[in-house]
């Protein structure tokens, strides 16, 4: 369920491709040492009182059954069950972030997938 929230919440309405890179960004933190040890921790994490991801901050909860969430919890199966075997649209991202939000990251730039910029670890 969180691998799904967090699809929903970060990129719903995105095509699945922004679906899928999102997922990838979410399973690429479990296996850095410098996030959480598992989805749940990975997506509710917080750094400096500061949430990781936007939505889980502003107290957003499980949604279920309604179609969107349901195309989210697809996607988060699907990628689940084959991340080891994916290729990595997303390049190895750890971070990203919507394309009109402009923070001051000084991070390599990987990739744009959808209305999201991706980006690799810090230097």
């Amino acid at each position: 369920d969180c691998l799904a929230d967090n699809i929903y919440y970060e990129a719903g309405y995105e095509p699945d491709k922004g679906k899928v890179a999102v997922a990838l960004v979410t399973l690429n933190r479990v296996q850095d040492e410098r996030f959480g040890k598992d989805i749940c921790s990975v997506v509710k994490q917080k750094v400096n009182s500061t949430c990781q991801f936007s939505w889980f901050c502003e107290g957003k909860k499980h949604v279920a059954n309604n179609f969107v969430y349901n195309q989210a919890r697809e996607i988060a199966v699907y990628v689940y069950a084959n991340y080891e075997k994916m290729h990595d649209i997303t390049k190895g991202a750890l971070y990203y972030h919507a394309d009109y939000v402009k923070p001051n990251w000084k991070l390599p730039k990987i990739t744009q997938i959808g209305r999201h910029i991706f980006y690799g670890q810090k230097t």
